[in-house]
């Protein structure tokens, strides 16, 4: 930012519009080097829109200076708690990176298995068979039985 305390400069605005859309043109890649890449280009682009956000000035520190001429600490807390969860997801991504290659000698994110039969159905037009329901409780295993416990122990049935 500029001593004045007026804004943000044109050049620290284009630097975000830059970085954040690098980093989104590479978290949408298949591979998960490129999304590494991405993560981190998006953080930083990010922690320099939250500190172009804040005041300038002096050091947030009471007793150093006026407190008019201070900058905001709040968007100095923001960016480094954002520094922190953005190292630890590169840290956490890094190693799922590695352990795929370790395993199978690429970093490309492969498809499922029901994405593939998502499009097979639709190059075909296909719909795909919904549940209608309508088998009550006992015929479908995914119903749950309306009749609490308590009530079949106090009849005598037992519990299944």
């Amino acid at each position: 930012m500029n001593g004045g305390g007026a804004g943000p400069t044109a050049v620290l605005v284009v630097a975000v519009g830059v970085l954040v859309s690098c980093g989104v043109r590479l978290l949408l890649e298949r591979s998960l080097t490129r999304i590494l890449l991405g993560i981190v280009l998006l953080g930083n682009g990010v922690n320099l829109l939250i500190m172009m956000g804040g005041r300038s000035g002096g050091a947030p520190v009471v007793g150093a200076g006026p407190v008019d001429r201070m900058s905001d600490p709040l968007p100095q807390a923001m960016v480094l708690t954002s520094i922190v969860i953005t190292f630890g997801l590169t840290a956490f991504l890094l190693a799922v990176a590695y352990r795929s290659w370790y395993l199978t000698g690429d970093d490309e994110v492969p498809d499922d298995v029901e994405d593939r039969q998502i499009v097979r159905r639709a190059e075909r037009d296909e719909v795909a068979t919904a549940d209608l329901g309508g088998e009550g409780p006992g015929a479908d295993p995914e119903q749950v039985d309306p009749e609490p416990a308590r009530r079949r122990l106090r009849r005598g049935d037992g519990v299944a």
